[in-house]
């Protein structure tokens, strides 16, 4: 599967923005799907997760309550809703997909290219 991740730009803190992935390949719904983010000198971090039919979902502790993921298997995409933004938000985002259900890097087989988001104070 191959992904293409979008949305990302420069908002302030405290605006909203939402990501999109899109997918291709017949088996997008077969996937569960992950959002990563990697900040400047930083590793690349597990953001959120969803599972291939959306009923589980998982998120990172920094993004409870702000992040919201969710898919629409008909349209092969998967978003990232992040409200509440702040400036540590800031980071290049990245989708990825998995057929297990893990939360680091070496456990996604697909990977998008990043999205950079950027919150100004």
């Amino acid at each position: 599967v191959q992904l293409q991740a979008s949305g990302g730009g420069m908002v302030q803190a405290g605006d909203s923005l939402r990501l999109s992935c899109a997918a291709s390949g017949r088996t997008f719904s077969s996937y569960n799907m992950g959002w990563f983010r990697q900040a400047p000198g930083k590793e690349r971090e597990f953001v959120a997760g969803i599972s291939w039919s959306g009923v589980s979902t998982v998120y990172a502790d920094p993004v409870k309550g702000r992040f919201t993921i969710s898919r629409d298997n008909a349209k092969n995409t998967v978003y990232l809703q992040m409200n509440s933004l702040k400036p540590e938000d800031t980071a290049v985002y990245y989708c990825a997909a998995q057929e297990g259900w893990g939360q680091t890097v070496n456990e996604f087989d697909y990977w998008g290219q990043g999205t950079l988001v950027t919150v100004s104070s």
